[in-house]
This record gives structure tokens, sequence and C-alpha cells, in this order.
């Protein structure tokens, strides 16, 4: 994997006065994202995977509570804690505070208050989003058909289902339960008799979900844009280098 990871963190540029102090057995872990936590406990406000960073301004952060912070850490499965030590909150990391860091093999780090919290900040998000973009190159540069690398290309499903929904007329549920009744129309040139064959279906209720589909959507069925618009957006809702799946419900009242 091509993420920043934490033990990378003290040699981003300009962050080498950051050191890895303890649990240097976790240091692998990846950084989704930072987090600079005020209050005496984070847990309520991450999602698992933040670097947290302790600063003590909020006067919540003695030594005692530190202790509570790691075992919080190593609950929520953050990536790692920096706590930020000085003259003005809080002095010195215990050699307790480290052996247990090791103990639980959470990465702990420490910041000195000289060093401004937006350059560490701006430079671990910096590096995580020029990795996630290298990742996102080398995949697509690995893609084994077009449709893959489009599909990587505009983004993560929800990004391609939003890029979708405009252009369908907000209909994009309605293009899910009718995808294999479209696919299989457009297989077949057209023709509903060969397409109802191939579903199992009646050649009327086949037409009756086409007609739903291009009137509420307002695509026309004769328009060669319009069907190219269908096919992408079919061809988007299609999970990268996986089969196909049946999106029909299987009880649909048409049939």
């Amino acid at each position: 994997m091509m993420g920043l990871r934490c033990r990378e963190v003290p040699q981003l540029p300009g962050l080498g006065e950051i050191c890895l102090r303890a649990g240097a057995a976790g240091s692998e872990r990846l950084v989704r994202w930072p987090y600079v936590a005020e209050n005496r406990s984070f847990g309520p406000w991450i999602k698992g995977g933040e670097l947290v960073f302790i600063t003590g301004i909020g006067r919540h952060h003695n030594q005692g509570n530190l202790f509570e912070l790691l075992y919080e850490a190593a609950r929520t499965e953050i990536a790692g804690l920096v706590i930020l030590t000085g003259d003005v909150y809080i002095g010195q990391l215990p050699l307790a505070l480290l052996r247990l860091a090791d103990q639980l093999q959470m990465p702990l780090l420490e910041q000195p208050y000289s060093l401004p919290m937006v350059t560490v900040t701006e430079a671990i998000s910096r590096a995580i989003v020029q990795r996630e973009q290298q990742a996102r190159r080398l995949a697509e540069q690995q893609a084994g058909s077009l449709l893959e690398r489009l599909q990587l290309r505009v983004g993560e499903p929800e990004e391609r289902l939003a890029l979708i929904d405009p252009f369908i007329g907000q209909h994009l549920a309605l293009l899910k339960q009718l995808a294999s009744s479209l696919e299989a129309w457009l297989a077949h040139q057209g023709n509903l008799t060969a397409a109802a064959d191939a579903l199992g279906c009646h050649r009327n209720s086949l037409r009756y979900r086409l007609d739903k589909l291009f009137t509420l959507t307002g695509l026309e069925p004769g328009n060669i844009d319009d069907i190219y618009t269908l096919t992408l957006a079919l061809a988007l809702l299609r999970e990268p280098a996986s089969p196909r799946l049946n999106l029909e419900t299987p009880h649909d009242p048409a049939s």
C-alpha cells in the first residue's frame, strides 16, 4: 500500500522535530487523517485511522489523563498519538507512558510546541492526498479494461453515482431496478421479443418497464446520445473487475 504510515511522519518535509518515542511495533499503521483533540476524550469525534494530536491547550491533559488517552487510542484504533511537549502545558512524557505505548503497540510520537500545528497538519494532509493520487494512478495503469480504468478515474462508487444521477433525471434507483431489463434490450439491439425471451418475461412487461424508464428519466429510445448515456451509466454502476450483478428486483410488479 502507498498510504502514509506513522513511522514516516517524522520524515515528511519540515517535520524532522517530531520523533517516534514508543509503540514502534505498531508504526506501520496507516494514517487516514490528522485530528487535533482539545477535549478530555476524543473517541466520539473520530472514525479510526486518525493521527490524533494532544496539545494540552484545553488544560484537561495532565500526565494522569495521558494514560487514559493511550488506552482510548488503542480502543478506538486510531493510527497513532502525537503529544505536544514543552514548558507551557505538557512538560515531558513519563517513562511509564512510553512503556504502556510499547505494550499496547500504539505509536506514540512527540512534537515540540515550537513546531506550528498548521505546518504539521498541512504536511501530513498533503502527503496523504498525494499518496492516494499515486495509488489511484497505479491502479489505473494496472486496469484490465477501459471500463475499469474509467471507473477508477471517476472515483469511488458514491462519486460515480453522483456523476450519473443528474443525467438520468435523478432516477438512479429506477435505473438500478431495471438494469437487467435495459441491458437485455440493448444487447438485442432494441428487439423487445428477443430481449423478453432472454429475461424469461412477457414482451409487454418488458415494454412497460422500458417505457417507464424512458418517461421518468426524460431520455428518448430513438436518440443515440441518450442511448450512450444509459449504456455508460449502466457500465459505471458495475463494480470494477467484478462479475455483473443482477440489479433488478425479483418481485417486479410489472412482470
